[in-house]
Protein backbone atom coordinates (compact mmCIF):
# COMPACT_ATOMS: atom_id res chain seq x y z
CA UNK A 1 0.00 0.00 0.00
CA UNK A 2 0.97 3.64 -1.04
CA UNK A 3 1.93 5.61 1.78
CA UNK A 4 0.31 9.51 1.54
CA UNK A 5 1.17 12.76 2.77
CA UNK A 6 -0.66 15.91 2.63
CA UNK A 7 2.11 18.70 2.62
CA UNK A 8 0.30 22.46 3.70
CA UNK A 9 2.15 25.21 2.90
CA UNK A 10 3.96 23.63 -0.45
CA UNK A 11 5.81 25.98 -2.38
CA UNK A 12 6.49 26.06 -5.63
CA UNK A 13 9.82 27.93 -4.45
CA UNK A 14 13.06 25.11 -4.62
CA UNK A 15 14.83 27.35 -1.72
CA UNK A 16 11.77 26.69 0.67
CA UNK A 17 11.27 23.78 3.25
CA UNK A 18 7.32 23.14 2.03
CA UNK A 19 9.20 22.25 -1.35
CA UNK A 20 12.14 20.38 -0.23
CA UNK A 21 9.45 17.87 1.64
CA UNK A 22 7.26 17.50 -1.22
CA UNK A 23 10.26 16.85 -3.20
CA UNK A 24 11.36 14.58 -0.52
CA UNK A 25 8.48 12.40 0.04
CA UNK A 26 8.35 11.79 -3.65
CA UNK A 27 11.53 10.94 -3.90
CA UNK A 28 10.61 8.20 -0.44
CA UNK A 29 7.86 6.99 -2.80
CA UNK A 30 4.95 8.34 -0.78
CA UNK A 31 2.06 9.91 -2.81
CA UNK A 32 2.16 13.30 -1.98
CA UNK A 33 -0.97 16.00 -2.33
CA UNK A 34 0.59 19.87 -2.26
CA UNK A 35 -1.77 22.09 -0.30
CA UNK A 36 -1.48 25.62 -1.44
CA UNK A 37 -4.22 28.14 -1.97
CA UNK A 38 -2.59 30.16 -4.37
CA UNK A 39 -1.19 27.13 -6.94
CA UNK A 40 -2.27 24.88 -9.56
CA UNK A 41 1.07 22.40 -9.60
CA UNK A 42 3.87 21.86 -7.55
CA UNK A 43 6.81 19.87 -8.81
CA UNK A 44 4.38 18.49 -11.35
CA UNK A 45 1.77 17.57 -9.19
CA UNK A 46 -1.58 18.83 -8.96
CA UNK A 47 -2.01 21.66 -5.87
CA UNK A 48 -5.17 21.61 -3.79
CA UNK A 49 -5.96 24.59 -1.74
CA UNK A 50 -7.22 23.57 1.16
CA UNK A 51 -6.98 20.05 2.53
CA UNK A 52 -10.47 18.66 2.93
CA UNK A 53 -9.89 19.39 -0.98
CA UNK A 54 -7.20 16.39 -0.67
CA UNK A 55 -8.02 13.00 -1.32
CA UNK A 56 -9.04 11.08 1.58
CA UNK A 57 -7.83 9.06 3.28
CA UNK A 58 -3.95 10.36 3.59
CA UNK A 59 -1.40 8.84 6.64
CA UNK A 60 0.08 11.86 7.50
CA UNK A 61 0.04 16.00 7.22
CA UNK A 62 2.99 18.09 7.57
CA UNK A 63 2.23 21.93 8.23
CA UNK A 64 4.79 24.57 6.64
CA UNK A 65 2.97 27.58 7.83
CA UNK A 66 3.22 29.90 10.60
CA UNK A 67 1.53 28.72 13.74
CA UNK A 68 -1.16 31.90 13.22
CA UNK A 69 -2.15 30.49 9.92
CA UNK A 70 -1.82 26.73 11.23
CA UNK A 71 -4.43 27.56 14.22
CA UNK A 72 -6.91 28.50 11.39
CA UNK A 73 -6.71 25.36 10.02
CA UNK A 74 -7.15 22.74 12.43
CA UNK A 75 -10.97 22.44 12.25
CA UNK A 76 -10.18 21.47 8.70
CA UNK A 77 -8.16 18.93 10.29
CA UNK A 78 -10.43 17.92 11.81
CA UNK A 79 -12.51 16.70 8.69
CA UNK A 80 -9.83 14.59 7.36
CA UNK A 81 -8.77 11.55 8.43
CA UNK A 82 -4.96 10.97 9.00
CA UNK A 83 -2.97 9.29 11.56
CA UNK A 84 0.04 11.88 11.74
CA UNK A 85 0.43 15.77 11.89
CA UNK A 86 3.51 16.81 12.00
CA UNK A 87 4.26 20.55 12.88
CA UNK A 88 7.56 21.25 11.41
CA UNK A 89 10.43 23.93 12.83
CA UNK A 90 8.40 27.01 12.77
CA UNK A 91 5.41 26.25 12.08
CA UNK A 92 4.68 25.24 15.82
CA UNK A 93 3.93 27.11 18.85
CA UNK A 94 2.87 25.66 22.41
CA UNK A 95 -0.82 27.34 21.69
CA UNK A 96 -1.08 25.62 18.18
CA UNK A 97 0.62 21.96 19.88
CA UNK A 98 -2.49 22.12 23.04
CA UNK A 99 -5.05 22.96 20.38
CA UNK A 100 -4.96 20.51 18.41
CA UNK A 101 -4.16 17.98 21.24
CA UNK A 102 -7.51 19.09 22.79
CA UNK A 103 -9.15 18.07 19.71
CA UNK A 104 -7.66 14.77 19.09
CA UNK A 105 -5.27 15.65 16.23
CA UNK A 106 -2.31 14.19 18.25
CA UNK A 107 0.82 16.98 17.08
CA UNK A 108 3.93 15.61 16.51
CA UNK A 109 6.79 19.04 17.10
CA UNK A 110 9.86 17.73 14.46
CA UNK A 111 11.37 17.62 11.34
CA UNK A 112 8.85 15.17 8.81
CA UNK A 113 11.96 14.73 5.90
CA UNK A 114 14.30 13.66 8.75
CA UNK A 115 11.60 11.23 9.87
CA UNK A 116 12.00 9.79 6.40
CA UNK A 117 15.57 9.25 6.76
CA UNK A 118 16.19 12.48 4.87
CA UNK A 119 17.75 15.63 5.38
CA UNK A 120 16.21 18.75 3.72
CA UNK A 121 19.83 19.70 2.06
CA UNK A 122 19.76 16.72 -0.01
CA UNK A 123 17.19 19.09 -1.60
CA UNK A 124 18.88 22.01 -2.46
Amino acid sequence: MTKTIAVIGASPDRKKFGNKCVRAYQNAGWTVYPVNPNCEEIEGLQCYHDVTHVPQPVQRVSMYVPPAVGKGLLDELCEVHHQELWLNPGAEDQELIDTAKKLGLNPIKGCSIVDIGMSPAMFP
